[in-house]
């Protein structure tokens, strides 16, 4: 199948694709004479597990090292679990940042009237230290 094809089997966008296998993720296909690249069953799958672990938030390099502990079989599965355990704590520092970004948000809106004037805790919140930036001098 083409690279289209192969795209739509395995969710994965042809220019995605193409950089899975410039970044050596996926192995570089094999071509026809006229230089179009042909993929067969097993690159649907390796692409559909790249997208799973992708979907699932892990990085490049991550999804690497699953790929290469995928592909053995005699891998110990206990290398699997701790590469799965990691990502679940960078998950969850990530989760955190986001909770207490959303707490900071949600306390300067509460704090902002929405009205005509110009005093706006939120621009407040965000200048350095709280403060208010000097108003601009006119010329």
């Amino acid at each position: 199948m083409n690279i289209g094809e192969a795209a739509q089997a395995s969710g994965v966008s042809a220019k995605m694709i193409r950089h899975y296998e410039s970044t050596g993720l996926l192995p570089p296909a094999p071509r026809t004479d006229a230089g179009y690249r042909q993929y067969g069953g097993r690159d649907v799958h390796t692409l559909r597990f790249i997208k799973r672990a992708r979907d699932l938030g892990f990085s490049l390099k991550a999804v690497a090292d699953l790929l290469s502990l995928w592909q053995d079989q005699h891998r110990p599965s206990r290398e699997v679990k701790a590469l799965a355990q990691t990502h679940m704590q960078e998950l969850q520092q990530k989760i955190e940042e986001l909770q207490a970004m959303q707490h900071t948000l949600a306390t300067l809106v509460q704090c902002c009237h929405g009205d005509e004037r110009p005093d706006c805790p939120i621009l407040d919140g965000l200048a350095e230290n709280g403060e208010k930036l000097p108003s601009p001098q006119r010329r």
